[in-house]
């Protein structure tokens, strides 16, 4: 059992006023907020172990290069990845996608073949592919969804073709809160020897994954939705992949030598990180991992699956709501708008209330278009939030559709 009010002591923003009201927090999905040992551990880092990192010799380089290397472990152990230099830091999601569609379109793809992706996608696993096809002439394969927002399988298995090289899919809808049948779609696909991306961006921070379980060739996701700082993330990659791969910038760390007439790059996981890397994200990335492992990620998937059914059930009872996603498997996300009161109104009046929501198109465009609207109010869930904040979130919403 988690101890929700303790844990809200560790989020200090929790407690501030907004407006004149308590901070409802309820925008989880587009970013979390942090832990005080998150914050702490990055002020201690800059005041007791800046360097740069892997190419000095003295205490504090060395003791840097340690941390971050330690941190990587972290990531690995967190994710159940095979080793650590299978973990790539990245910038974040969008970064790691855009990363392997740039390195896995020039290493294995020619004009006419294929990537299947989905109608659920955020555009940063939709942008990249696009760019690709401008570029190499590849072509982009869409999954459709029903009416409760899953994932139609039966049309994504006659997507595939002797052309198709890629399917890259999210873990969790951002808008829907759809959780998709990863391993299962994996295993399809490697029926038919095609490897497979998975978008964790929506899934870490909330569902136990086990990339070796899963059997993903790659798998990423971002530290400031998992509490961690912004500004960093993860790629997964199969070593095997990786090292077919070739480098998606270069620079330097990421080489082994260099000459006006020809560089070799460096070994895993080395050579896709040019340039100085996030030494400080890293570690305090990490600090988050563990604080969340010490809670216990089975008992925060438990009490978020607790919040979102409670909170389903007390927006149904409003007349006029339509919520978007309705699969029995869902995570945190609840998407809706009431009557016909447009999302960016409803938004900006919640937020007079103290209670923070997102509104808009979730960066999901073709999604929106596809459920025939324009965009949504989202709330999203985290552990430190309790029944008695959605009660007050319950109660605005009526009130604002009152006003209307």
């Amino acid at each position: 059992m988690l101890d929700i009010q303790a844990i809200r002591k560790d989020f200090p923003i929790l407690s501030r006023k907004v407006y004149g009201k308590d901070l409802i927090y309820l925008d989880n999905a587009a970013t979390t907020q942090k832990p005080r040992c998150v914050v702490e551990k990055i002020e201690d880092d800059y005041y007791n172990v800046n360097a740069n990192i892997h190419r000095g010799v003295h205490f504090l380089s060395q003791a840097a290069t340690e941390a971050h290397e330690e941190a990587r472990k972290t990531v690995r152990q967190f994710i159940n990845a095979r080793h650590a230099r299978e973990i790539i830091f990245t910038r974040g999601t969008t970064e790691s996608i855009n990363l392997i569609a740039s390195s896995f379109t020039d290493g294995f793809m020619k004009e006419g073949d294929e990537v299947i992706i989905s109608e659920m996608e955020h555009h940063s696993n939709i942008v990249p592919w696009q760019i690709q096809a401008a570029r190499k002439g590849i072509a982009i394969k869409v999954v459709p969804i029903n009416e409760k927002g899953e994932l139609d399988l039966e049309a994504f298995r006659s997507l595939f073709s002797e052309k198709t090289k890629l399917v890259s899919l999210t873990h969790v809808s951002n808008v829907l809160g759809t959780i998709n049948p990863v391993k299962d779609i994996i295993r399809e696909a490697h029926d038919r020897n095609v490897p497979v991306l998975i978008d964790g961006a929506q899934s870490v921070p909330h569902l136990p994954v086990d990339v070796q379980n899963l059997d993903a060739d790659f798998f990423v996701f971002s530290g400031h939705k998992i509490y961690g700082p912004t500004g960093i993330g993860i790629l997964y990659g199969k070593e095997e992949w990786l090292d077919r791969l070739p480098p998606y910038q270069g620079g330097g760390e990421m080489i082994a030598t260099v000459s006006f007439e020809k560089t070799t790059f460096q070994e895993l996981p080395f050579k896709f990180e040019a340039g100085t890397p996030d030494y400080i994200g890293s570690t305090a990335l990490a600090t988050a991992m563990q604080y969340v492992s010490a809670l216990g990620i089975n008992n925060i998937a438990a009490y978020e699956d607790e919040l979102l059914h409670y909170a389903t059930g007390k927006l149904q009872e409003i007349e006029g709501v339509r919520i978007f996603g309705t699969s029995e498997h869902k995570s945190g996300v609840l998407s809706f708008l009431v009557k016909d009161i447009h999302h960016y109104d409803m938004g900006m009046l919640l937020d007079r209330f103290g209670v923070a929501v997102r509104t808009g198109h979730h960066c999901a465009q073709p999604l929106m278009h596809r459920l025939g609207i324009e965009g949504t109010v989202r709330a999203s869930f985290s552990f430190y939030n309790t029944k008695e904040e959605i009660d007050i979130f319950i109660d605005a919403v009526k009130r604002v559709t009152a006003m209307f």
